[in-house]
């Protein structure tokens, strides 16, 4: 299976991977965003490291279950053959009703067929007020 657009990435490319990767992850869909990486993906997310497809489903089931009305913006880091690094930020509330805003850097490497094998997220959250939201 092919996941476009493939390596070698183009600035063009890298954009739209990015854009891509943005539209499912505001999806809040875990089957859609697994889809996206190789079956034995490796992932560091904080403190955590999973692998595979089943380990993806399940982080981003428990992860939308916590972090609700969660809106994503990625942006263009830096690019080479098979890799893209992004920054990006993202908004959500937890059941108290508590808004944080979390920032990060990801750094990405693809397969052939541009399927992403690995992901590693750095991540801060920080406490918001409801009128500090800016992804609305």
């Amino acid at each position: 299976m092919k996941k476009f657009p493939i390596p070698p990435f183009t600035l063009e490319t890298a954009l739209e991977k990015i854009q891509l990767a943005e539209d499912a992850w505001n999806s809040r869909d875990p089957e859609r965003v697994a889809q996206a990486y190789t079956i034995n993906s490796e992932w560091r997310n904080r403190h955590l490291f999973i692998n595979g497809r089943e380990e993806i489903i399940d982080f981003l089931s428990n992860k939308w279950k916590k972090e609700l009305d969660y809106k994503l913006k990625k942006e263009y880091w830096a690019h080479s053959d098979n890799r893209i690094a992004v920054r990006f930020v993202y908004e959500y509330r937890n059941a108290d009703g508590q808004w944080f805003r979390a920032y990060g850097n990801e750094n990405w490497e693809f397969d052939e067929d541009g399927l992403m094998r690995k992901r590693y997220a750095s991540i801060n959250d920080l406490p918001i007020s409801d009128s500090d939201r800016t992804l609305i």
